[in-house]
């Protein structure tokens, strides 16, 4: 390999990043309806801290391999004209379901 070639992977090798953080999905996704038999526990209590811009968005309870496992709340950027709808379990024909929260006019 000539130093040229080495000098070039080098430079592609060394020029590498890391990135980490949070996403979530701003668009509606298609979700199964799961019907729950138990109802879920209590809310968990999480503190809030008002952050200009942005709206929270509460934790809940996640029915997961045939438990309750408590999925935390977090911020999602303001949408000018909407307001967050939260999320709530609500009771249906076979059982509990999960109601997905939803932005709206």
């Amino acid at each position: 390999m000539t130093i040229l070639k080495y000098v070039l992977l080098a430079a592609a090798l060394g020029t590498g990043c890391y990135v980490e953080g949070d996403a979530h999905v701003a668009a509606p996704v298609p979700v199964a309806t799961v019907e729950v038999d138990e109802a879920p526990p209590a809310p968990q209590y999480e503190e809030v801290v008002v952050r200009p811009g942005f709206v929270w968005i509460q934790g809940r309870w996640v029915h997961d391999g045939g438990r309750y496992v408590w999925r935390k709340g977090y911020y999602e950027h303001e949408r000018r004209g909407y307001h967050w709808v939260q999320g709530h379990w609500d009771r249906g024909r076979h059982g509990h379901v999960w109601v997905e929260g939803h932005w709206s006019r």
